[in-house]
């Protein structure tokens, strides 16, 4: 059973690799999963060249970071690697526990997995220069380190989806993605901590709470065999490998229910009741019909619920709790809207990947690209800009930082239109086939995870352009003290969203009108 998935797997991905844009991705995917392990690496090894940290302690610190990882990559790009899902194999005579293992096993071949392996593999390096015994010792603490992070991210990434399929679930689920999603703050400060270590020692007090926690377990026992405390090895390792195998029980029993029970993700009777205010606001004609559409279809799409919603609830707390814990970041507080604006972006930028082989109905119809690409704009914007707005708003004054106000008020506008114009120009450019409605609301359907982050940094470098006219000049106005210059930044913010949100949406309708039969076969899944 196992051989055959991961033979079927690699046979996806073969097929996946299919033109130069995503062998580009592929290949930008590994070279950044080879630097990132190989500066793991260096640093668990970097107390034998003198650096005054415990080289196991710090180890456990880069364990926990790649668990984080793990943890928060599927949330934050919506890109959890479902090459082989679920769905396809219910009508088979297997049981949910045994596909639930080879698709564990099969979720080693990948990338991210691959990646992981050899940073976990610093430790066996690092425990070869003690001795023959805590490297095997290593070598079995990186295999059920290895098995525990990929189970983790398995049993999260299916008990959000879980939840998001479910219709009493869908608020809850927000704040669980939220939840999870502001697990970067110890992460935060585990690097903070490493970082500083490198230079003035390693915190003792961050090391044992590191070496009690689950990724911590590994490291500690490779330090006990050391010391020749036998009854510390066994306990980590085995704690380790059990508590693997209850999460993969977890996973199992998760597989079961969405193998088993349908997704209910429509809320009727509430969205016809909201017909008749949502087309007051509308324009009338095909933007307004494809706007109204689009608003309904991210609140019943439990997939487009996944990317949005944790995005905006993420981009507001994020900043507020990250001041309230470390005072210098302060100034990050007035910002959340702007953060709300390019989480929603960076998470979104794939509508008709959403939308699959029903792209079809607009490639049949003379002339249907413009109004589908400004309907689609119009109708993102409905759900960000009266968040992101209220944010800039409210944040400043909250915080304590009301200078902040003309710098959030000019740059709002620029990156509102700027992530519209690329919501759309992402969306036909490089477009990816996702999970089906009824699948796991944070799948990526055997899109290759690098692919997914290496869009976003486009994304990314793109808002930042969107912001260049009232950046400059705001950075202006601060080194000269003018506050008219200072104040001109938000005409021209303006005048910077409405120009990159008409240009990227021109240059996506052109795409889609001419580019139309390559992009439906982008997207089929």
């Amino acid at each position: 059973m196992v051989g055959v998935l991961i033979r079927m797997k690699l046979r996806l991905l073969s097929h996946g690799l299919r033109g130069v844009a995503r062998a580009i991705t592929l290949i930008g995917g590994v070279l950044g999963g080879l630097i990132a392990a190989g500066f793991s690496v260096f640093l668990m090894n970097i107390d034998l060249l003198g650096a005054p940290v415990p080289g196991y302690d710090l180890t456990a610190g880069i364990f926990a970071g790649w668990t984080l990882g793990w943890v928060l990559g599927p949330i934050f790009v919506a890109g959890s690697d479902e090459t082989l899902q679920p769905e396809h194999f219910r009508l088979l005579p297997v049981s949910p526990r045994k596909l639930a293992v080879g698709l564990l096993v099969a979720a080693v071949v990948g990338v991210p997995a691959v990646a992981s392996l050899l940073a976990f593999g610093g430790l066996v390096l690092r425990a070869s220069a003690d001795g023959l015994v805590p490297a095997l010792v290593a070598i079995v603490g990186v295999l059920a380190q290895l098995a525990f992070v990929l189970t983790l991210s398995r049993v999260v990434v299916g008990a959000l989806g879980d939840v998001l399929r479910s219709r009493r679930g869908q608020d809850l689920g927000v704040l669980l993605a939220a939840c999870v999603g502001l697990l970067v703050l110890p992460l935060q400060y585990v690097l903070n901590s490493v970082s500083a270590g490198l230079v003035l020692g390693f915190p003792p007090e961050l090391g044992a709470v590191l070496r009690w926690l689950p990724p911590g377990w590994a490291p500690a026992a490779v330090a006990a065999s050391v010391r020749g405390d036998w009854l510390t090895v066994v306990a980590g390792l085995g704690g380790l490998v059990a508590l693997t195998l209850a999460l993969a029980q977890v996973w199992a029993i998760l597989l079961r229910r969405r193998m088993t029970r349908p997704s209910v993700g429509l809320r009727g009777a509430d969205v016809r009741a909201g017909n008749g205010l949502l087309q007051r606001f509308l324009p009338s004609g095909p933007v307004g019909a494809v706007a109204a559409k689009e608003v309904r279809t991210w609140w019943r799409d439990p997939r487009r619920r996944a990317v949005l919603l944790p995005a905006l609830v993420i981009g507001l707390v994020l900043p507020l709790v990250l001041s309230s814990v470390n005072p210098a970041a302060g100034m990050v507080a007035p910002a959340g809207g702007l953060l709300v604006v390019g989480f929603a972006a960076l998470n979104a930028g794939n509508l008709y990947g959403f939308d699959g082989t029903a792209l079809w109905h607009i490639l049949v119809q003379p002339d249907a690209a413009r109004a589908d690409i400004r309907g689609r704009q119009l109708g993102w914007l409905v759900y960000v800009a009266p968040v992101a707005l209220l944010a800039v708003l409210v944040l400043p004054a909250v915080t304590g930082r009301p200078q902040a106000y003309p710098y959030v008020l000019a740059l709002l506008p620029a990156l509102l239109g700027g992530g519209a114009g690329l919501l759309v120009i992402l969306s036909v450019f490089a477009p990816f086939p996702v999970a089906p409605q009824r699948g796991n609301p944070f799948a990526g359907s055997g899109n290759p995870g690098c692919a997914k982050v290496l869009l976003q940094l486009v994304i990314g470098l793109l808002l930042v352009v969107a912001a260049v006219p009232p950046g400059l000049l705001l950075l202006g106005g601060a080194l000269s003290g003018n506050a008219v210059l200072t104040w001109l930044a938000l005409p021209a913010g303006i005048g910077s969203g409405v120009l990159f949100g008409w240009w990227w949406g021109a240059l996506a309708a052109r795409r889609l009108a001419e580019r139309g039969p390559e992009l439906l076969a982008a997207v089929r899944t």
